[in-house]
């Protein structure tokens, strides 16, 4: 079985549609594998896949290089991932199965509180992001490669992320609004997280504006 680093934290109506859509993704990631697999949701809200079949190991593998694994186990100095549930003036704290709490000091994204940070960075609850687990004397802290891919956001022509949608959702969304011609992409984060990439010449604030009043969800800019 594998616990995928993604949740479905939404109810009713919608979390059968995103139900759905994982179940699809989750086809599509396996192709034609000799595998059977079937999909459930925790306690916790992860979904968690149990695969079965003569290619299982290399159908495991893959679902945990598409969206990251929840273990339950940590090796210090081990890159894990968690998503974003809460933040503070002590930091970021991340659910990887267990509560991780990332100190201020080791967010590392340029000066500001742990709020501003998450402004600046559009940061949404439930983000999936990567930490390196730590130990008695360090304690845990983003690892490299999230420092990287967030810093990447902020150099590009600017981004609007959004939360308890799915990507197909998003999408139909800015069409609805009219923006199909203002965007690259729009880029799946996790399950219900994704990132609309702008155009050139698209101001990510007004298009989270234009789109606001259809998406009953957080929305936060990366403006460039």
């Amino acid at each position: 079985m594998v616990v995928l680093a993604t949740k479905l934290y939404v109810e009713g109506d919608a979390r059968e549609r995103s139900l759905d859509s994982l179940r699809s993704l989750v086809g599509n990631t396996l192709g034609d594998l000799d595998v059977t697999y079937d999909v459930g949701i925790r306690h916790d809200d992860f979904p968690s896949i149990t695969v079965e079949g003569d290619d299982a190991v290399v159908a495991r593998n893959l679902l945990r290089e598409e969206w990251g694994e929840i273990t339950g186990k940590f090796e210090p100095g081990e890159t894990y991932v968690g998503t974003l549930e809460r933040w503070d003036d002590d930091g970021f704290v991340l659910d990887a199965g267990e509560a991780i709490r990332i100190p201020t000091s080791e967010i590392d994204l340029g000066p500001g509180s742990p709020d501003q940070v998450r402004e600046r960075f559009g940061l949404v609850q439930h983000l999936p992001m990567t930490f390196v687990y730590g130990t008695e004397d360090q304690p845990h802290r983003l690892a490299d490669e999230e420092r990287d891919r967030l810093y990447e956001w902020t150099r590009g022509t600017g981004r609007v992320n959004v939360n308890s949608a799915t990507r197909a959702e998003v999408r139909a969304t800015v069409n609805r609004a009219g923006h199909a011609q203002d965007i690259v992409t729009v880029e799946r984060l996790g399950l219900l997280e994704q990132s609309i990439i702008c155009g050139e010449g698209t101001d990510p604030p007004g298009l989270l504006a234009s789109i606001g009043e259809y998406v009953p969800a957080e929305l936060r800019c990366v403006v460039p």
